[in-house]
């Protein structure tokens, strides 16, 4: 088996397209066409049902592309070990993160990790904890700042904490709450919530604190950015559970934010997610070392 069949195969997997994949990898499509069959004769298996628009994986193709992954990212960590061995530092260092997350400036990691490699490809995927911490188990992700806030990771991957903080309320001052030193969760009983993405660490923190408090909450407006969630609640639309640092935001200034009463205020935590030491690459653990100074 060719690694270069396997890295046709996972772009078309991604693209669900023979020519959008064939675009991305600066082949012709016929190229592109020849690799994938000689794949599935190889395998003895269809891996793609075809139409004229678009490509899906079959059930035998579903279960070649985590392992296809896998084996590229092994391939490519491999090259890499290489190359730091000889003194050099190359590759790419894919990097996942959930916006604003707290305790670490990302953006401030990069730039120095740029500066001081400056021949490894920085690529940044910005989305939810829960798929980031599984695209760092399927080796798409070299690391990623995830906050799973209790969840288990999927298989393979670690968590070293970075930051924990308690949750807090959000509204406007006017709010019949904006006033209160104080809040528990009965004051919170069928408020109009605005919440990120079910996929976010903060969201899935207030929906696990809220069931386990007994609190029936609505959930109206969902939103996938900090500054859209802060304006919502500006403009008197709803009321949030937000992590503390998010209070500091500029945008949080006019509003009101108030801590829970007692110890009934869930921690949300920050976390770097990783692979097995094994499957690390030389430049994500370059990254580590950087960020642990």
């Amino acid at each position: 088996m060719e690694l270069r069949h396997l890295e046709y195969f996972v772009a078309v997997a991604e693209e669900r397209h023979f020519t959008r994949a064939a675009d991305r990898l600066l082949v012709s499509q016929s190229a592109l066409s020849a690799s994938v069959r000689a794949l599935e004769r190889e395998l003895g298996a269809r891996l793609f049902l075809r139409n004229t628009r678009s490509v899906a994986l079959t059930e035998a193709g579903r279960a070649l592309l985590d392992e296809a992954r896998r084996t590229l990212a092994g391939v490519r960590a491999a090259r890499d070990a290489v190359a730091a061995v000889r003194g050099l530092l190359r590759g790419t260092l894919a990097i996942g993160t959930e916006q604003c997350i707290g305790g670490v400036d990302v953006s401030r990691l990069l730039a120095r990790f740029h500066e001081l490699h400056p021949g490894v490809e920085i690529r940044l995927r910005q989305a939810g904890s829960q798929p980031l911490a599984e695209e760092v188990a399927a080796g798409r992700l070299d690391l990623a700042f995830v906050a799973l806030c209790g969840q288990p990771p999927p298989g393979g991957v670690s968590l070293m904490p970075l930051a924990d903080e308690p949750m807090v309320l959000l509204c406007r001052p006017d709010h019949p709450l904006g006033a209160r030193e104080r809040v528990t969760w009965q004051d919170l009983g069928d408020r109009t919530f605005v919440d990120f993405a079910p996929d976010w660490g903060a969201r899935t923190l207030s929906d696990r604190a809220f069931a386990e408090a007994g609190v029936r909450r609505q959930v109206a407006l969902e939103v996938n950015d900090v500054h859209t969630l802060l304006g919502l609640i500006g403009h008197g639309l709803g009321i949030a559970l937000v992590p503390e640092h998010i209070t500091r935001k500029p945008d949080a200034g006019v509003l009101s934010a108030i801590p829970f009463a007692g110890a009934g205020a869930p921690r949300w935590t920050a976390s770097v997610a990783t692979p097995a030491p094994d499957r690390t690459a030389p430049a994500a653990q370059r990254f580590l070392t950087l960020l642990r100074s």
